[in-house]
């Protein structure tokens, strides 16, 4: 029934990927898991299906969860001014051919959800810098959004799509409204309820050991080369990244999308609200995936019928499915930042929904 599949994930080793593992639910029943390779080559330690990853972008799908949990006890709306509940982004200057200028829109809480604020994915802007320097290193998550918002963004709130750290954004912005540390709040209301144990925003130096070894390609030898297991966006040892800093399981992951598809977590409305397409042609423009639409933080279908998944992907080539019309969830990891299988995992998507017919 998964021949196509196996094979698929197998040719991904014959990429220079040490290793994966791949598990795929079908009206809430786990019908595949395969796992293959190794997970530290040095060592010649076999995969095992029990490894925690650095899931990168695979966080903003619990990030954007989480924050439509508040968004259903009626905590904000959408069109909610950002600086309404954060004051700092309250007058925001964009960058021109003529220099800075002041901002004519103000980012809404929307645009947090859709990638449309304006700001970018550069980890070293001047102002993160000087929030690591000025905090001794942590970086608290609540504290550096001052810092930020005192960078130009890149375009006016709504004119384009752009991917960036929005989703780190969010994550403070739930720290405002909940009164609680946004991995706190993540983990009372996704990761206990779900038997998640294995999962968090923010990793001890001693926990970080316990991580799989990480890897990154190299496109000259055609080999995965062994990088230190931390993670970039992690910008200091009090930041929760809601974009990108999550570190978790396969076991824990495919509990979390169960729980997302049958309505564990959020409505049935607002899941459609969450996987409808929210992006205006002009917006589309810039969206990397022009078969996909996308929604409040998820690619999603706009139209084709063949495209019936929602989810996202992470930097080191994690891949995260939802489909609630065939009742499928699904969750493909691996550890290779950069690698030859970043462009081509969403194959996988199709052959999982051909595997279940």
């Amino acid at each position: 029934m998964f021949e196509k599949l196996s094979e698929k994930l197998d040719s991904f080793l014959e990429l220079g990927i040490p290793g994966y593992d791949c598990v795929v639910y079908h009206k809430g029943k786990c019908v595949y898991r395969k796992f293959n390779g190794y997970s530290d080559i040095a060592s010649h330690l076999p995969m095992n299906g029990n490894e925690s990853y650095n899931i990168y972008s695979c966080s903003k799908v619990i990030t954007v969860t989480a924050a439509l949990m508040l968004y259903e006890k009626g905590s904000f709306r959408l069109t909610d001014k950002l600086s309404d509940y954060m004051p700092e982004f309250d007058q925001m200057w964009v960058r021109s051919e003529n220099g800075v200028k002041k901002a004519k829109k103000s980012i809404t809480v929307k645009d947090l959800f859709c990638m449309t604020a304006g700001f970018s994915y550069n980890l070293n802007l001047p102002q993160i810098l000087k929030c690591k320097e000025e905090t001794n290193g942590k970086c608290p998550t609540r504290e550096l959004m001052k810092y930020l918002a005192k960078e130009p963004l890149l375009f006016e709130p709504g004119e384009r799509w752009e991917y960036s750290l929005c989703h780190d954004v969010l994550a403070a912005l739930i720290e405002v409204i909940s009164g609680k540390r946004f991995g706190e709040f993540v983990k009372e209301n996704i990761f206990a309820p779900l038997g998640m144990i294995h999962s968090t925003f923010l990793l001890d130096e001693k926990d970080r050991e316990k991580v799989s070894a990480q890897y990154v390609f190299n496109y000259e030898t055609n080999r995965a080369e062994m990088r230190a297991k931390t993670n970039d966006y992690q910008f200091g040892s009090e930041y929760e990244s809601g974009g990108a800093g999550c570190v978790s399981t396969v076991d824990d992951y495919i509990r979390f999308l169960e729980a997302l598809r049958t309505g564990k977590l959020i409505t049935e409305d607002t899941i459609k609200l969450l996987s409808k397409n929210q992006l205006t042609e002009e917006q589309l423009k810039n969206f990397y995936l022009p078969e996909y639409g996308y929604g409040l933080g998820v690619r999603c279908p706009k139209g084709s019928d063949n495209i019936t998944d929602f989810g996202w992907g992470g930097a080191a080539g994690a891949l995260a499915v939802v489909d609630i019309e065939n009742e499928i969830s699904a969750f493909y990891v691996q550890h290779v930042l950069n690698s030859p299988v970043q462009i081509i995992r969403n194959q996988l998507t199709l052959i999982i929904k051909d595997g279940v017919r």
